[in-house]
């Protein structure tokens, strides 16, 4: 294996192998020991590797992650977007490998930083861990596949109360990097590696055990509607007079005093849509005391327009604006408005909602919505935290068809459950709608691709989780000390060596 290594194409290849591995280790298939070994073998790499070779091995194994992981990118564009096929390959591609820059700049770090074995069990999560952060985070973010969402069902969710799912990566990481000593170190510091990893995993597994928040009022009746309509017929306008009659139907049909309908349930603007069908939905609901949120493009009179959810009922009328958007899909870049012409998404040039929303007031929780992919930024999630009771998240992810991404989604919304100590509501339009209870678990979920109401009774919560009072700062501050640290302890070995000479 070591001579197997020494050679760069197939350290090359080899990481391009274990980072495809990787996606198994996240939804649908969570194989979550996966990250240990895969990971473990990248640094097995990278610690033989100059620091050319470990940027090229750490972009090989991204490579694999994200052409694996996010190949959905080019079902969006091409099956449902109609972007010309060369266009949608190249389009995937370049996405995958800007995605790819990052564990490489993770692998270019490791090999600058450090030549000890102890020193790089510290370079190797903080390196890591401070590169995916920058990855959510850089250009608006896409944090998608974060190395934390691998180990829900693992001991070590128990750490993401207390430090987020970049915390979990960062706990991951290390377990790989412990994993590699016990393998490759010398004999006296194999067995305190073994016992180091065991210890991670029993501490992750103590603090699962913690109930973080504690239940507040009455439980509450829910519906989640999933109206399974299909990406190619929902803004056809012969269609329309369909899906306002079928989600009326099933508004009507269900029990729940707060029920929830997908991203942009009804596909045209509020202001087109005839006030008597609003009208209707909000007398049936007010008359059993309940509250409708309706996911609903909305425009003003400047001519912006928003991704919103509105409600109707009981209480008072709400709404809530999208405030983190997705690149090109719903807002274009400068200088990128050409890609536009090529894709048919509509609406894709979105005004940005309010950066500090508060908690709508309906079914007598305070329920904190998002949309689609803003559950994917923690730290964004918990601004309206610890007010909030209740989280709702109402998707359209059939531009993603029959793909990985679904699943993927779901498996983000349960980490944003478990670092919040709070039920997670889904409502989308083609699956997976689900009700997520405050410890991650899926307690009911609706088939993908089919229609269908979920109903379920939950409990709204109070309190926070250290996560909620503090965010990401501890984790990414941490990982920055210990790069500091390393860099000076590298500064001044080389200050000896030239003193030396």
């Amino acid at each position: 294996m070591k001579a197997f290594l020494q050679s760069p194409r197939a350290a090359i290849a080899a990481a391009l192998v274990a980072g495809a591995l990787t996606v198994a280790a996240f939804a649908p298939l969570a194989v979550f020991p996966l990250p240990f070994l895969t990971l473990a073998g990248l640094l097995l790499i990278w610690r033989r590797a100059a620091p050319a070779q470990a940027f090229w091995a750490g972009f090989a194994f991204g490579a694999g992650l994200f052409g694996a992981g996010a190949s959905w990118v080019y079902v969006s564009l091409h099956d449902f977007g109609m972007m010309p096929a060369p266009l949608a390959t190249i389009g995937t591609l370049a996405y995958c490998a800007i995605l790819a820059l990052y564990p490489a700049g993770a692998g270019w770090c490791l090999a600058r930083l450090v030549r000890a074995p102890a020193s790089a069990l510290i370079a190797f999560p903080a390196a890591w861990t401070l590169f995916e952060w920058l990855r959510g985070w850089v250009f608006t973010g896409v944090p998608w596949l974060a190395l934390g969402y691998s180990q829900l069902d693992s001991p070590l969710a128990g750490l993401a109360p207390v430090v987020g799912v970049y915390g979990v990566s960062f706990a991951t990481a290390l377990c790989a990097g412990l994993l590699y000593l016990v393998a490759t170190g010398p004999n006296r510091l194999r067995l305190a590696g073994g016992f180091a990893l065991v210890l991670a995993l029993v501490i992750g597994q103590l603090l699962r055990q913690i109930e973080w928040t504690s239940p507040q009022g009455a439980p509450v009746r829910v519906a989640l509607l999933q109206g399974n309509i299909s990406q190619d017929l929902k803004f056809q306008a012969n269609r329309y007079a369909t899906t306002l009659a079928l989600y009326k139907r099933m508004i009507e049909a269900s029990e729940g005093r707060l029920i929830v309908l997908p991203e942009t349930a009804i596909p045209r603007f509020l202001d087109a849509v005839d006030p008597g069908y609003l009208e209707g939905i909000a007398r049936t609901a007010a008359a059993r005391g309940a509250d409708v949120l309706i996911g609903v493009p909305i425009r003003d009179p400047d001519g912006r327009y928003f991704n919103s959810i509105v409600s109707l009922g009981a209480s008072p009328s709400q709404r809530y604006d999208k405030a983190h958007l997705v690149p090109f899909g719903e807002f274009v870049p400068y200088g990128f408005h050409w890609i536009v012409k090529t894709v048919a998404i509509p609406m894709s040039d979105f005004s940005l909602g309010r950066q500090d929303p508060r908690p709508l007031s309906l079914a007598g929780q305070r329920v904190a919505p998002n949309i689609c992919w803003e559950d994917a930024f923690g730290e964004e999630i918990i601004r309206q935290l610890p007010e909030a009771t209740l989280l709702v998240n109402v998707s359209n992810v059939a531009w993603f068809g029959d793909s990985l991404a679904p699943a993927q989604h779901l498996q983000i919304s349960r980490m944003r459950a478990i670092e919040t100590g709070r039920t997670m509501l889904r409502a989308t339009n083609t699956g997976m709608t689900a009700i997520i209870d405050p410890r991650g678990a899926v307690a009911a979920r609706l088939p993908q691709f089919a229609e269908g109401v979920l109903e379920g009774e939950v409990q709204g919560r109070a309190g926070a989780t250290p996560y909620v009072r503090a965010g990401n700062y501890p984790v990414v501050l941490a990982c920055l000390a210990l790069i500091a640290a390393l860099v000076f302890r590298r500064a001044r070995i080389v200050g000896r060596v030239g003193e030396s000479r």
